[in-house]
């Protein structure tokens, strides 16, 4: 089966502006443009599309579904992954935060979690896991679109692409100071369930 990940267009956080819940942050006009973009290029109707339950998502999967109108949309947890605990750092930019990204990324514990309402990175590893397993259950064959989020994908392709690493080998790789996100606005990447395992196929842009 093949399974394309998408990460939700451009968002007001993107753009800048604080975050007071993650879950109903929402597209700016280019993150609707992006994913109007993303729904006119899909060459082939796929058998399920997927979302995270986050506002951002189920946008960016809007113009998608409405192309797709028969094809079935399931919310799966894939939300993206919260490190930071959301009672401290709601509300705040992404320079205020900085240094305390600093701290969790060069730590590199795998274990730690930040406080209520945040996981660690393993548990993060695990959740993209369940999901890797789930769409690795539909029938061969198939083509299933998930709409995501940039370190939820990013997870995913570090758990297929680096099997043999283990939980803090793959942190340590997973952020940079000043390097661009992993994964894009808008950006689709593929992977192919063959053979028993997973495969990383080529990454898109919309």
């Amino acid at each position: 089966m093949r399974a394309i990940f998408i990460r939700h267009g451009e968002s007001t956080g993107n753009a800048g502006a604080p975050c007071h819940d993650l879950a109903t942050i929402q597209l700016t006009e280019r993150g609707h443009e992006q994913a109007l973009q993303v729904a006119s290029s899909w060459t082939e109707a796929p058998a399920l599309i997927v979302t995270s339950p986050y506002t951002r998502t189920r946008q960016t999967a809007a113009p998608t579904m409405a192309r797709f109108p028969s094809v079935p949309v399931e919310v799966w947890p894939i939300e993206e992954f919260t490190y930071l605990q959301p009672g401290r750092w709601n509300g705040t930019r992404s320079a205020e935060r900085m240094p305390h990204l600093e701290r969790y990324w060069s730590e590199a514990d795998p274990d730690y979690c930040d406080g209520e309402g945040a996981e660690s990175f393993s548990t993060l590893l695990r959740r993209c896991e369940a999901a890797l397993t789930r769409l690795a259950a539909m029938p061969a064959g198939s083509l299933v679109y998930v709409f995501g989020h940039g370190q939820f994908i990013q997870a995913a392709r570090a758990i297929i692409a680096n099997v043999d690493l283990d939980d803090q080998a793959k942190m340590r790789g997973f952020w940079l100071k000043g390097e661009p996100p992993a994964i894009s606005n808008a950006q689709r990447v593929g992977f192919i369930w063959q053979g028993g395992c997973w495969h990383c196929a080529t990454a898109t842009a919309a």
